[in-house]
């Protein structure tokens, strides 16, 4: 059985930890206390996959000795401390966890928000710390009615609008990567003048921190808005000037802030701190329980389908210039992956061919979609494959790789096709993703069939005769197999395709017993 080492740079959620030591395929190594010039030194070059968080800088001296890592994962949003380009020239992947503190974030953003109109913990402090009552020194403002700006209407910053308009705020959302439609189907409102936002009486923020949004609010823009605005920022520090912040406050100009982050952390001697019309926290935006259970368990999951070659989730630094895709493409790259990787366990003879389709809007990124299956398919007979050199090493294996724009589907919105030729037969798969998110396969080698990409499959394919599906049952039932799922088709031939889904890895001796019956045409298992 081939091992994988995965090396947990950071501490996180024993969950994730656990998650490690119980796949039989992981070596897994907790290195979060060791010193980081050892750790980069002696345990990085053992590694396939490094999980790290913000104390270990992935720099040019971590990548110089990570001589045989395929991916890192960087438990949490930020990649300020990850040198992605660095990472690329040597092919190695880089992977966040971008939506686990998703909820977290919010809601800190509503309670800054709400702390900064009531000046709740300054009225706290007066009564339960300087046990002085006097009501009349506190009055606030309510959110209701006021107007909103939301820069950045991603995943934090819509859910922060949904529930701000839950407080009767009016919105107003600046995103120049979006469709419109995101807002303004929200019943808010859309713009893409900047002085728009300058214009509200609230202000929040909820971008990466690039070139693009550092110091996006300064000086200038501070001097645009109205008298007596909030701001808030629990996103990056930097992205308001901290200097422009400071005089705005200390004018009056801004009349409160809420602040998360800042510039340099810990941020025990910044100026802000200072002043008496501001709320701060020392970061954290991902500091709940759930949370980081959250990360924890999405990284360990990242880490683990990277080390496998299964998926790259959230990757970083991939063979597409993602500003210039929308946001349903990449799910379908990463689930084209998961296929290739899938047939590959479904026909395990060397392969002559990799044929990709894609039907709908999907078709338009057909040829990364075909390196995408590429990787996926070729993970379990090459270890250092990946997005970069997948089309050079298909060629020298002489593997020939098409990709097949097909137009519009007549059933699914968009659907891709997955053949793999062997020197032993052809296995085909087609898959879409419904509006909730969910990957699903619709049809494999001419059976019409649907169920989840993900899990412990089992392929049965039988004659269609009675009381087959009995004794599979019974047989999974000797041999302390549970069943999740099943489904069931048949073709005009015959002949039955049951696809069963189960809780616990399925070994050699139950697949023997299934392939024992006499109905039995062929049986398969994969794991995803």
């Amino acid at each position: 059985m081939q091992k994988y080492t995965v090396v947990v740079c950071d501490h996180i959620h024993e969950a994730g930890l656990k998650m490690l030591q119980e796949d039989e395929n992981i070596n897994f190594i907790m290195a979060a206390d060791v010193d980081k010039k050892e750790l980069v030194e002696t345990i990085i070059p053992q590694a396939d996959v490094a999980i790290t968080r913000s104390s270990t800088d992935v720099d040019e001296f971590f990548i110089e000795h990570a001589t045989n890592m395929k991916a890192i994962v960087r438990a949490g949003v930020g990649v300020d401390n990850v040198n992605i380009p660095e990472c690329s020239k040597k092919g190695i992947i880089v992977m966040n966890v971008p939506t686990a503190n998703t909820i977290a974030a919010v809601e800190l953003t509503m309670t800054h928000m709400l702390s900064c109109m009531r000046m709740f913990p300054y009225s706290h402090d007066h009564l339960k710390n300087q046990r002085i009552w006097k009501r009349e020194k506190w009055y606030g403002y309510e959110l209701k009615g006021k107007k909103l700006g939301i820069i950045g209407f991603g995943n934090i910053g819509s859910r922060v609008a949904k529930r701000a308009k839950a407080f009767e705020m009016d919105i107003v959302a600046y995103d120049p990567y979006i469709n419109p439609s995101k807002v303004t189907d929200l019943e808010m409102t859309y713009t893409k003048n900047f002085d728009d936002i300058l214009a509200c009486d609230v202000i929040t923020i909820h971008t990466p921190k690039n070139q693009e949004t550092i110091n996006i609010i300064d000086k200038e823009e501070v001097a645009k808005m109205k008298d007596g605005v909030v701001l808030v920022n629990c996103a990056r520090g930097g992205l308001y000037n901290e200097d422009a912040l400071y005089d705005g406050l200390k004018s009056g100009k801004i009349r409160f802030a809420g602040i998360d982050v800042f510039v340099k952390e810990p941020a025990i001697n910044n100026k802000l701190l200072d002043l008496d019309n501001i709320v701060v926290s020392p970061h954290l935006g991902a500091n709940t329980y759930e949370s980081q259970y959250n990360i924890g368990t999405q990284a360990a999951g990242n880490a683990i389908a990277a080390a496998k070659g299964i998926a790259y989730p959230n990757a970083m630094n991939l063979p597409i210039d993602e500003s210039k895709i929308p946001p349903f493409v990449k799910p379908f790259l990463e689930m084209g992956q998961k296929i290739g990787f899938l047939e590959s366990q479904i026909n395990k003879s060397k392969i002559v061919s990799i044929k990709v389709k894609g039907q709908g809007d999907i078709a338009n990124y057909i040829d990364s979609l075909a390196t995408f299956v590429t990787v996926g398919a070729l993970s379990h007979s090459t270890e250092s494959i990946n997005y970069v050199n997948a089309d050079f090493v298909a060629k020298e294996k002489g593997i020939e790789v098409e990709s097949v724009n097909l137009g519009d589907s007549e059933v699914y919105k968009n659907l891709i096709t997955v053949k793999i030729t062997t020197n032993e037969g052809t296995t085909s798969v087609s898959a879409t993703i419904f509006e909730d998110g969910l990957q699903r396969i619709v049809a494999t080698d001419g059976f019409d069939i649907e169920f989840p990409v993900k899990g412990d499959i089992i392929f049965f394919k039988n004659s269609d005769v009675p009381g087959v599906i009995g004794s599979v049952g019974t047989i999974l039932a000797n041999n302390n197999v549970n069943i999740s799922d099943f489904s069931l088709a048949r073709n005009e031939q015959s002949e039955a395709l049951a696809v069963i889904l189960v809780d616990n890895a399925v070994n050699d001796t139950t697949l023997s017993e299934l392939a024992s019956l006499d109905a039995c045409i062929s049986v398969n298992y994969a794991r995803l």
